[in-house]
């Protein structure tokens, strides 16, 4: 009875200690991160709800400024004083509802502009509601997307999983249980100031940049591009 009652203890104790933890919470941090990046920022063309919109020119300011990165969010409705990312015939465009119907169609002017659109969006045209600015926010993307960029991220996430699958061939063998046993005793007295963020297993990082990749690649810019001003 008392050998029984000692292993089960030395497998609670292996299967609660800090690598194996760190694991765990690593995965559930990364899973968290995916579940809220499905329901608040998955972009339109994958089914989500949110559009990315680069902002360019000056015609919203002072709402918004060019560089800026703007999140709009589909709505059941619209009204006026809304800040809207809509379609048009010439490219997208992201200016204010200040008149119109949802029916005959919306009339929409930049806030630095004197006269009104010449475009009449109505629901089905428009992407969403400005629901999130991030000022600066276009050039960051616009430097994620240039090929170099994405060369290193791709290369950087490859030679991680690579070199991560490297170490696990190379481990050590596994000490006597004693040992072993002593290097656990010395790991749990030293574990509150060993407590470190860990990086999530490699096909977790792998999603999560994948996810990056897939949100930068769905922000549209263009030549008239959003806040365009003629």
């Amino acid at each position: 009875m008392a050998t029984k009652t000692s292993s089960g203890g030395s497998g609670r104790r292996a299967w609660l200690s800090w690598p194996r933890l760190s694991r765990l919470l690593g995965f559930l941090a990364a899973l968290a991160a995916v579940v809220a990046w499905t329901v608040l920022l998955r972009p339109q063309f994958l089914g989500g709800p949110v559009a990315y919109n680069l902002v360019s020119g000056s015609s919203m300011e002072p709402a918004l400024h060019g560089g800026d990165l703007v999140l709009a969010r589909r709505q059941d409705t619209y009204h006026l004083g809304d800040i809207v990312a809509f379609r048009t015939e010439g490219g997208d465009v992201i200016h204010r509802i200040v008149g119109g119907s949802a029916q005959g169609g919306f009339i929409t002017q930049g806030d630095n502009r004197d006269g009104f659109d010449h475009w009449r969006p109505r629901p089905k045209d428009i992407f969403g509601k400005k629901w999130l600015r991030i000022p600066g926010g276009g050039h960051v993307v616009v430097f994620l997307r240039s090929p170099i960029v994405l060369a290193a991220l791709a290369g950087s996430a490859a030679a991680f999983l690579v070199l991560r699958g490297e170490r696990k061939k190379t481990r050590a063998p596994q000490v006597s249980p004693s040992n072993a046993a002593g290097r656990e005793a010395s790991r749990c007295r030293s574990i509150r100031s060993t407590l470190r963020l860990r990086l999530p297993p490699g096909p977790t990082l792998f999603l999560l940049l994948a996810l990056l990749l897939i949100g930068v690649a769905g922000v549209p810019f263009g030549p008239r591009s959003k806040g365009w001003k003629r």
